[in-house]
Order: C-alpha cells, then sequence, then structure tokens
C-alpha cells in the first residue's frame, strides 16, 4: 500500500515540476513569478491561492473557457455568490476609465467597501503612472468570429503588467499613457463598457480593464443571462430627456438591456442600468446623460481616491 502510494507522488511531483517548467517556459522561476509570489505572501502561497492565481494568468484563456463553459452554468445560487465574491468587476465611465490611466499621485487603499460591496478582493493599490500592458480578451478568444481587436483587455500596475510582457510575449505589449488613453477612446467609440477588475487571487484588489462587449464578455453574459452578480454599478445612471424620438439606437446598444421603447420614447429600467454610458455615445440628438444616484453605490473616482489618501 505504501509503495503504491509513494509510486503515486512520484508521478503526481514529476507532473507538477513539468506543468510548472512549461509554465516558466524552461526555467525554474521566473522574476516576474517571484515577484507575484512574493505580492500574494506566503500565507496564501500555501492555501494555494497564489497558485490559483498563477494558473489565471499564466493560462488565462483555457482559464476562463472552463469557467465560462463548464462551471458558471452549473452554478446553484450559493456557487453564484461565492464566485461573484471571489471576481467581480466595477463599471466604470469613460473618464472614470481614464482617469485610472492618468493618475499621478500613489493610491495604496484597502478595503473599498463603499465602491465594491464584496467580502473580499477589494484593495486599490496603484502607483503613480501606473505600467499599463494591453493583453489578448480572453472572452473574445473564445468566440468564433470575436470583435476586432482582440487586445484589448489592460492589465494595470505591477508585477502583474511583468508577469503578463514575460510570459506572453506574442500576445501582449507594454502601452504608453497615450496609448492606453487611445485603446479606452477607441473602444469607448465602438460602443463597448469599461470595467475595472479585482481577484482574489491577484493579491485581492484591482489588476485590469477590461474593455467589454455585449456579445462577446463572459461577465457581462454571468450577469445578464446567469445571474450572477460579478459587475456593480458606476454609481450613475442613464436620464433621458423630453425630446426623444424612440429611434431605438439606445435600446440595441445597451448591453445590460436596461432601456426600452415605450409609447414612442426610450424609458430605463433603474435596476438593470449600470451608468456605463453606452446609451450616452449613441444617442444622436444628445439628450442621454449620466446622473449620480447614491442608490447605485459610490463610483470609483481615482482622483477622489487619491485626495482621501493624501489626506490619511
Amino acid at each position: 500500500m505504501f509503495r503504491s502510494w509513494s509510486r503515486w507522488l512520484k508521478w503526481f511531483g514529476l507532473a507538477a515540476l513539468l506543468l510548472w517548467l512549461w509554465g516558466e517556459r524552461g526555467r525554474l522561476l521566473r522574476n516576474s513569478t517571484w515577484r507575484m509570489v512574493h505580492l500574494s505572501g506566503w500565507k496564501r502561497f500555501f492555501n494555494l491561492t497564489t497558485l490559483h492565481g498563477y494558473i489565471y494568468s499564466r493560462w488565462t484563456n483555457l482559464y476562463i473557457r472552463i469557467g465560462a463553459l463548464h462551471i458558471a452554468p452549473r452554478l446553484n445560487r450559493r456557487g453564484k455568490r461565492w464566485l461573484a465574491n471571489h471576481y467581480h468587476g466595477k463599471v466604470l465611465t469613460n473618464d472614470l476609465a481614464r482617469a485610472v490611466v492618468k493618475v499621478d499621485r500613489e493610491i495604496p487603499l484597502r478595503d473599498l467597501e463603499h465602491i465594491l460591496p464584496y467580502p473580499i478582493a477589494r484593495n486599490l493599490m496603484l502607483q503613480a503612472s501606473p505600467d499599463i500592458a494591453a493583453y489578448e480578451c480572453p472572452c473574445r478568444h473564445l468566440r468564433e468570429n470575436p470583435c476586432q481587436p482582440t487586445q484589448v483587455c489592460m492589465v494595470v500596475g505591477q508585477p502583474f503588467v511583468d508577469f503578463v510582457l514575460e510570459h506572453h510575449p506574442t500576445r501582449s505589449r507594454r502601452l504608453s499613457r497615450q496609448e492606453a488613453l487611445d485603446l479606452l477612446e477607441a473602444e469607448h467609440k465602438r460602443g463597448h463598457i469599461h470595467t475595472a477588475w479585482f481577484k482574489d487571487a491577484a493579491a485581492g484588489r484591482f489588476y485590469a480593464i477590461c474593455n467589454c462587449c455585449k456579445c462577446c464578455c463572459g461577465g457581462i453574459d454571468a450577469m445578464t443571462q446567469l445571474g450572477i452578480p460579478m459587475m456593480v454599478s458606476s454609481g450613475y445612471v442613464a436620464q433621458i430627456g423630453g425630446a426623444c424620438t424612440g429611434c431605438g439606437l439606445c435600446v440595441e446598444a445597451c448591453p445590460f438591456d436596461a432601456l426600452y421603447i415605450d409609447e414612442g420614447r426610450a424609458r430605463i429600467v433603474w435596476g438593470q442600468c449600470m451608468g456605463c454610458g453606452v446609451c450616452v455615445s449613441r444617442c444622436q440628438r444628445q439628450i442621454i446623460k449620466l446622473a449620480r444616484d447614491p442608490r447605485k453605490g459610490t463610483p470609483l473616482d481615482v482622483e477622489a481616491l487619491a485626495d482621501e489618501a493624501a489626506a490619511s
């Protein structure tokens, strides 16, 4: 019996070592991997959270494929809440997303419960003029005919940026501040939304801005099709002026099905509106605007948070 277990453990250890060497592309430990492990801490290392983060970052496409196609659709109510608690996004208006890229002060803030109503993974640790890399969107990678371009996910801050650049040199590229702003603007004009993502396996903190389209995004599908509360509102809600002609462009563009036509004009489903601002940019008459709504939570406003950090 002991000999049988010993043989099994030997083969398991060899397989784990080969998988690690494959992941590290022939090295025992790349510099960016060591920095990821160091950031997460040894407690997370021994409870496998760091390994989880490594697998997520190293094989993102496979991770998202398995999660989106095979795990998420089978979750019960408790499982859906567990997933959302550990992996979630905050919707950003275009201006709020641009402010993240342009931040010029360090922001070391933890437990932003008033912005992210989840029990964990709600830290914002940004350096001044954060490093940014464009990374291939795993959600678009899943689709047979995805929206183009596909290299639109923005990894933000260290050591996450160096990790994707070192481990995915053909699917990522470093961005200057202006290139990052240009990418955000191009995606905004395409009618795609900006979301800031937080994950327990990413040291429990913010690590990326995704530019999401309603036809490809797994997070939007999780919200609208599976009832998994993975995203929270920007803190704003759309308001429609009285001159609406009911053209329906905003209804067609809304990624959260929060608009409909009734009696010849567009109307808002308040509970479904996430304050992304896509409808604002699509309205040809320019009569839709975003308004702050305290019932929708607090915006992820890095300028205000920087002032808060400086005052503390």
